[in-house]
């Protein structure tokens, strides 16, 4: 595989879950160091073990991204092992509760705007710094195809995902001038835990049923893989991707081409 992050780090938030975890072994495989970002207890060590099998470094960070103190600790970190950060795949997210809005706990709503949105902004402020102390910089936020049509039952989810769309769109004419380039990926539906819970939230008695109704509602038949989801990311990220910037990109098989 092409190394085009040698000499790199790339810092990746929610990076024990399916997509964040692919991704830093993808990195790690193009030869970048990984700061790998998640609650305490998610699994980080299975993601640190990834990115050192492929023969890269790796530092885990716990932390909450949605406090400020935990943000500004795993830039720190990432300046003091690595000497500071060149990409940045800001992608923790929760997909909250699933059922009507009328219901939704008032609780969940704010976990899931702090998490997916406060998150996403915290990052953004904190890691551009670093990413200016190295002239140049490319973000990479997770948004979702819930960011870009409506989402019944998942009410915040969808909220916290049009304004990440958002936040992308105004980061790039912001810091596009100064060097860093930032988009959004927009997955769905992709075989991760979230989708397991997204299926079983619809059908608790048939979630597999859901599962296969997704899949033949969409135009490739199939759900799509944490892999295909982490060479986008690559290569947003990539010099050969230095033009591409406020871009938000589905990886959704064609869904939202309907």
């Amino acid at each position: 595989m092409e190394r085009r992050f040698e000499g790199k780090t790339i810092v990746i938030t929610g990076a024990a879950g399916g997509i964040g975890r692919s991704t830093a072994e993808r990195f790690a495989q193009e030869g970048a160091s990984v700061v790998a970002v998640d609650l305490p207890g998610s699994g980080l060590e299975d993601t640190v073990a990834l990115v050192e099998a492929a023969g890269a470094s790796a530092l885990a960070v716990p932390a909450d991204v949605s406090r400020s103190s935990d943000v500004e600790r795993y830039v720190q970190a990432a300046r003091a092992r690595f000497g500071g950060i060149d990409c940045f795949f800001n992608n923790a997210g929760i997909e909250g509760w699933i059922g009507p809005t009328t219901q939704y706990p008032e609780e969940m709503f704010d976990k899931v705007i702090a998490v997916n949105l406060k998150g996403v902004f915290l990052g953004i402020k904190h890691v551009v710094p670093a990413m200016l102390e190295r002239g140049s910089g490319a973000i990479v936020n997770t948004a979702s195809i819930a960011g870009l049509t409506g989402t019944p039952s998942i009410f915040a989810y969808g909220a916290s995902k049009h304004a990440v769309v958002g936040m992308t769109k105004s980061a790039a004419l912001e810091f596009g001038p100064l060097g860093i380039r930032t988009n959004a990926i927009c997955p769905s539906p992709i075989e991760t835990r979230m989708m397991r819970a997204l299926e079983r939230g619809i059908n608790p008695d048939e979630p597999e049923q859901v599962h296969q109704q997704m899949a033949a509602g969409n135009p490739m038949g199939r759900y799509g893989e944490p892999g295909e989801v982490a060479a986008l990311v690559a290569f947003l990220c990539s010099s050969e991707a230095s033009y591409l910037n406020g871009g938000i990109y589905p990886i959704d098989g064609g869904r939202m081409a309907r």
